[in-house]
């Protein structure tokens, strides 16, 4: 696992072998913020990484000028390894990491991001809700991108907030927005 671009870029992390996470490929990253890169200004915006695993879309999006951070995930592992990079890096100052359940989370958070990504354990049976959980409350703001990443096994292409999707081997990043906005981007 790598940081792309910023104040922190090649820099490498090695995730504990035991973390319960599947980390985003580099490829689909590095390609994920190119399309993210023209749409915000990092140094900008408010973040919500739910199901955030290894933090590596965090730490981009840190390493790019982002400060307003949160990362949630349930795993004490994952949140341990979260906090030791940040630590490392100085992410911590300005982060918010949360040990909880990402759904509990996601219903009960009063704050509004500009940019939430997901990126759930594919097993997970309830991934297909996610989409109307964000949209359907008050957590994106009405400019804002929710980003979900999915196996190939997922469809949103009917979803009527659907934006784009772009497809990286069996990685799918899935955009959608609100739909006000979905034909001025």
């Amino acid at each position: 696992m790598r940081i792309h671009s910023g104040l922190f870029r090649g820099k490498r992390f090695s995730p504990p072998s035991n973390i319960p996470a599947r980390p985003t490929t580099d490829i689909a990253k590095e390609a994920l913020f190119n399309i993210l890169m023209n749409h915000f200004d990092f140094e900008e915006i408010s973040t919500l990484d739910v199901f955030a695993g290894t933090g590596n879309i965090s730490f981009e999006l840190y390493s790019r000028g982002c400060t307003d951070l949160t990362l949630v995930d349930l795993s004490a592992i994952s949140i341990g390894f979260i906090k030791k990079i940040a630590a490392e890096i100085k992410m911590d100052e300005v982060a918010k990491i949360i040990k909880g359940d990402a759904l509990v989370h996601l219903r009960n958070d009063p704050k509004s991001y500009d940019f939430i990504f997901a990126g759930p354990p594919y097993a997970l049976t309830c991934i297909d809700e996610l989409p109307d959980l964000v949209l359907q409350s008050n957590l994106l703001k009405k400019e804002g991108w929710f980003v979900l990443e999915t196996s190939g096994t997922h469809n949103y292409t009917e979803h009527p907030n659907l934006l784009r999707v772009n497809n990286y081997g069996q990685t799918h990043f899935w955009f959608f927005t609100h739909e006000i906005f979905k034909n001025e981007q």
